[in-house]
């Protein structure tokens, strides 16, 4: 409130002026009139609008994997599975190893979606048990023959030699059908995984590279390695789009010789870093359509990883598994990355069919693939 002034903002001539000052009447004075609303600006083109550009074919998208799986989870799955496999007598293995994939599974996720598995245990079984009938007797009696019999020499020579030229060629056989039976179970937005390969593809090429690899001393190695990838990744599908490896032998070969040579060095320790380069290597010449996979790992970052598991596993005798488990994964996510445009609507549904024998032979011999 001014001095001179009413509250209402009237003059008074009750109050005085402040000094020196000279009153003066104030004279209504009419209100202007109010401004015209200012128009609107022009909407600007559609680029300048907020929000997230579209992702188009020359723009280079960064998309890595993220796992949300924990530690303390993944051991209450393991000891109720290792519980359940002891008290059915070994039975409830092949369901333990389906619920801890689903598990696995369901905690992976890139773009925003999961992963899915849908194999059981059933599958499983059935898979070991055909395995067992139409690879594991045929050995078993050949081995017989060479070991326990009263038979000819000659005939112990030939079932020695026919048992190992089996077991030779079933392991391919165990990768190509672990491979086919575990892409053809996962899925991810709907769509399923598969792969294409024929089995024989895969035999002839570790046959006539072990066989190279022997006339060499070990030089042919890593181009056998080179191959057998190849051959994996090129013959595996997502839905109708194939994946597809570049990679050359001679590329990876120089690192290989040089792992050989500081092998004494070192005391071995170089073969940390070879299998750092030759991971990095695998997944930088991979690619899903314009898309391509790029790895960051090192050899002293792989070191401390296993430094730390190997203590974990000591210092708890074993019950810090799970936490292990969940280690490798986010260290393989962290140093994985799918650089590149997308164009999954293109991408149609595709699913092949699969027996899980091949499944049940890589049980026995440890080979196929898996998260971590």
């Amino acid at each position: 409130m001014v001095d001179g002034q009413d509250p209402a903002g009237r003059p008074s001539f009750f109050r005085k002026p402040a000094s020196g000052a000279i009153p003066v009447l104030h004279r209504p004075v009419a209100a202007p009139p109010p401004a015209p609303p200012a128009e609107p600006p022009p909407p600007g083109p559609p680029e300048h609008l907020p929000g997230p550009p579209p992702e188009g074919p020359g723009l280079a998208t960064l998309r890595r994997p993220t796992f949300h799986g924990t530690g303390g989870t993944l051991f209450g799955i393991h000891l109720i599975n290792t519980l359940l496999t002891l008290v059915t007598f070994g039975v409830y293995y092949f369901w333990a190893k389906t619920r801890l994939r689903r598990y696995l599974f369901s905690q992976t996720e890139i773009e925003g979606d999961r992963f899915a598995y849908h194999g059981t245990g059933r599958e499983l079984l059935l898979g070991t048990l055909k395995a067992a009938l139409v690879f594991g007797v045929p050995i078993f009696l050949l081995n017989v023959i060479r070991d326990v019999l009263d038979v000819p020499w000659v005939l112990k020579v030939g079932a020695g030699l026919l048992s190992g030229s089996l077991l030779f060629v079933l392991f391919p056989v165990a990768m190509v059908g672990a491979r086919r039976y575990r892409l053809s179970r996962t899925s991810w937005r709907g769509i399923r995984f598969s792969f294409r390969g024929h089995v024989w593809e895969l035999v002839k090429i570790v046959l006539v590279g072990s066989v190279l690899t022997g006339l060499t001393f070990g030089l042919y190695y890593p181009y056998l390695l080179v191959k057998r990838q190849a051959f994996m990744i090129s013959n595996s599908y997502f839905g109708s789009e194939r994946f597809d490896f570049a990679g050359r032998g001679r590329e990876l070969f120089w690192v290989y010789v040089q792992a050989v040579l500081l092998t004494l060095p070192t005391l071995g320790l170089c073969w940390v870093w070879y299998i750092a380069r030759k991971r990095r290597y695998f997944w930088d010449h991979t690619s899903f359509g314009p898309a391509r996979f790029s790895c960051s790992v090192t050899g002293g970052a792989l070191l401390g990883l296993w430094v730390v598991n190997l203590l974990l596993l000591v210092c708890t005798l074993g019950i810090g598994w799970p936490w292990v488990r969940v280690r490798n994964i986010h260290f393989a996510f962290r140093n994985l990355a799918l650089t590149g445009p997308l164009d999954l609507a293109r991408i149609q549904q595709d699913a092949q069919r699969a027996s899980p024998m091949g499944e049940g032979l890589s049980g026995f011999f440890d080979s196929g693939f898996d998260l971590a």
